[in-house]
């Protein structure tokens, strides 16, 4: 038996279309958009903006060419922070925050070029808001936070945040890779300037495909980050300044586009709420389940509807990494142990620098995986 339990690092499996998409484009279509006027070009220039469209729709926002594509979430935050940066400028992020967005902004720090704040977070995994509010200065002019924590699953509270960034003038960046699939997200309700997303997670997409959605006011403050061909202006070597070849130099990766259009339109097809409500229940018994087994400590909140269906948990009698292995080599259960790229967030639950065993529930798993993975839990709890 395979019980695939590490969504929150990649879904999988991925509805079939996804894979027959991918297949098709390369197979049928194959040519690079944007590079040339044949008929295959055309094909996939056709993928590329329906994809775009999709994305726009998905996010309640209101301009296509301001929908970005990049190879993934971290390239998007990269492009994000330091096209836009400027010297003397104060950052906030949170203790709960992923490296793709801690790394750049220490290293924008260690050179001097920015200040910077990291607000401690709650043992739930929470900002304060009036903790936010305390720690803006006059010159704070960027926000980067994630959406929802890739280790407990806390859903931060971004509206309310980024309505004081908005009424203040202050620039936000929305890390939403474990929440796009996952919670409907409406880029105005959230009052962000730029939502990053990536596609290999919950909107059920291949690996290798991300990107943005930026608005013309921050768009007006970034200059490019990568420069290179972009099929557009090809007789200057100045890089074009429009949406989106300003941010779209090279080759896409068009299969994963027309992989992560198929992944879109299936949540579509299911229902965004009807996803989550599947996941939360699925959450809600696993959680009851394992606080049923002795040694077992559970991270983050046990409300489930305040909480992303990613669960942490460590044993007094097991290390986590051990406990991992068994449950893949023995049980046939996939996890992670460890980390997760996110220290500061371990730091701040207290499970720093041992981590944590981590379980993704998706929305391809079902009750069954759920009992069968709490039966696996006792059985090696009781062995050991």
């Amino acid at each position: 038996m395979k019980i695939y339990l590490d969504n929150a690092a990649t879904t999988f499996p991925k509805p079939p279309e996804v894979y027959t998409s991918m297949m098709n484009y390369m197979m049928n279509i194959g040519t690079n958009p944007g590079r040339g006027a044949s008929t295959a070009a055309l094909a996939g220039n056709k993928v590329i903006l329906n994809c775009r469209y999709a994305l726009m729709d998905f996010f309640n926002f209101d301009k296509v060419e301001n929908v970005i594509f990049s190879p993934n979430i971290t390239t998007s935050l990269n492009t994000l922070i330091k096209s836009v940066v400027k010297s003397g400028w104060h950052a906030i992020t949170s203790s709960m925050d992923h490296n793709a967005t801690l790394r750049p902004l220490n290293s924008l720090f260690q050179k001097g070029v920015i200040e910077l704040d990291v607000i401690p977070c709650s043992k739930e995994g929470l900002i304060d808001v009036n903790d936010f509010i305390n720690t803006l200065k006059p010159n704070t002019k960027l926000v980067v936070l994630s959406h929802a924590s890739n280790i407990i699953g806390s859903i931060q509270p971004l509206e309310a945040i980024g309505k004081i960034c908005k009424d203040k003038g202050i620039y936000f960046i929305i890390d939403a890779a474990q929440t796009a699939g996952v919670l409907p997200l409406d880029f105005y309700k959230l009052h962000c300037n730029a939502l990053a997303f990536t596609g290999h997670k919950s909107l059920l997409g291949p690996q290798g495909i991300g990107g943005f959605l930026i608005d013309d006011n921050l768009n007006e403050q970034c200059t490019a980050f990568i420069e290179g061909g972009t099929g557009s202006l090809s007789s200057s070597i100045i890089q074009p300044d429009f949406l989106p070849d300003k941010f779209e130099s090279g080759t896409l990766n068009s299969p994963g586009i027309a992989g992560l259009l198929e992944g879109i339109n299936f949540i579509n097809s299911q229902g965004i709420n009807s996803i989550r409500e599947h996941e939360e229940y699925l959450c809600k018994v696993f959680i009851e389940g394992l606080l049923n087994i002795p040694s077992f400590k559970v991270y983050g909140s046990t409300d489930c509807s305040k909480r992303t269906a990613t669960i942490s948990v460590n044993s007094t009698k097991i290390d986590n990494s051990e406990l991992g292995f068994i449950l893949d080599s023995e049980y046939g259960i996939t996890t992670r142990t460890g980390l997760h790229c996110a220290p500061l967030a371990h730091e701040t639950i207290g499970t720093y620098p041992t981590g944590t065993l981590r379980f993704g529930i998706g929305p391809f798993n079902d009750i069954r995986d759920i009992n069968y993975t709490l039966t696996s839990l006792n059985n090696i709890i009781r062995k050991v």
